[in-house]
């Protein structure tokens, strides 16, 4: 699975999938699901029904914090 650039996060829409999110953040598609069954995942995940929606303002936050420069 390829990364998403940099460049690339400022056009996600405003509710991602977890296979997007997972490659924003580095995860393969299966890690990312086993975090989110356990409720491990380390941003804000919405679940409907058996989906898994990620915001991009909390997946962006995650990234920011954890980018030199950022609040963490």
């Amino acid at each position: 699975m390829e990364p998403i650039k940099h460049a690339d996060l400022a056009e996600l829409p405003t509710v991602v999938d977890i296979v997007t999110a997972a490659r924003a953040l580095g995860l393969s598609r299966t890690y990312a699901y086993d975090l989110a069954k356990r409720g491990e995942f380390p941003c804000r995940i919405i679940r409907i029904g058996t989906c898994y929606r990620v915001p991009t303002a909390a997946l962006l936050a995650l990234l920011e914090a954890n980018t030199p420069g950022g609040t963490n």
